[in-house]
């Protein structure tokens, strides 16, 4: 009975926000949008309560858990950057920072529980494409209307931990004949969440691109992910 509640207490915050982050970059916009974080972090919470008893799936839940906390924390400094523009570059660093630990827990937690025993060759193929992807994201730069300056570096490292969680969510899926519910929920939010990723490099990196569509495609993209890899936790064995 929680989870649905949750997901409608959500949705109803999420428009609030995005009303209100098209009307003004305000400290209101942060708490709205931190509470629409705080719901998918409950989603998760409650998921990992009911996952007690998942044997080895259950690994997967402390991971999941940190890393919906870590993109938490990134969605207050990335807002916060907007409040206090005097404070841009270190709000920035720091929510690049933190989003990809997070993706780094997401990952670990999925090979931990899913991973094939005696194919450590097969493991390596998802990072070998999520660094290839973010290494024609940087080559698209021009092409793309983006100028990432000094954070090029930043960029780079981060894309290749954002595609991380698509493409090792979707290798592990496909071995296992896309019959784990809660690793395809990973793996679609792992695509939104670079849908999200590569819209909000536009509004970062781009001119022109920080139009109200571009922020709303942002958020519907985004916070769908999240929910979809909290709910995740929902349907482990």
């Amino acid at each position: 009975m929680i989870y649905p509640i949750l997901l409608c207490a959500g949705a109803i915050a999420l428009v609030c926000y995005i009303r209100e982050k098209l009307r003004a970059y305000s400290l209101k916009a942060v708490y709205l949008k931190t509470l629409v974080s705080v719901l998918f972090l409950a989603v998760g919470v409650t998921g990992a309560f009911r996952c007690a008893g998942a044997g080895k799936e259950s690994l997967l839940y402390p991971f999941v858990l940190m890393g919906l906390l870590f993109g938490l924390l990134g969605d207050i400094w990335l807002d916060l950057k907007y409040v206090f523009p005097e404070k841009d570059e270190p709000f920035t660093y720091a929510g690049f920072c933190v989003f990809g630990i997070g993706h780094v827990l997401y990952v670990v937690g999925m090979l931990l529980v899913w991973a094939p025993e005696g194919k450590p060759l097969t493991v390596l193929l998802p990072f070998l494409l999520a660094l290839l992807m973010s290494a024609v994201t940087a080559l698209l730069e021009k092409p793309m209307g983006l100028r990432y300056g000094k954070m090029k570096p930043t960029v780079i490292a981060y894309g290749f931990l954002l595609f991380s969680t698509g493409t090792v969510s979707g290798l592990l899926a496909v071995l296992h004949g896309w019959r784990v519910p809660a690793l395809n929920l990973i793996f679609a939010g792992g695509v939104l969440f670079a849908l999200s990723d590569l819209v909000l490099s536009g509004t970062y990196f781009g001119t022109g691109k920080d139009r109200p569509i571009d922020i709303i495609l942002n958020y519907l993209t985004y916070y769908p992910a999240q929910f979809l890899i909290a709910s995740s936790l929902l349907l482990l064995a």
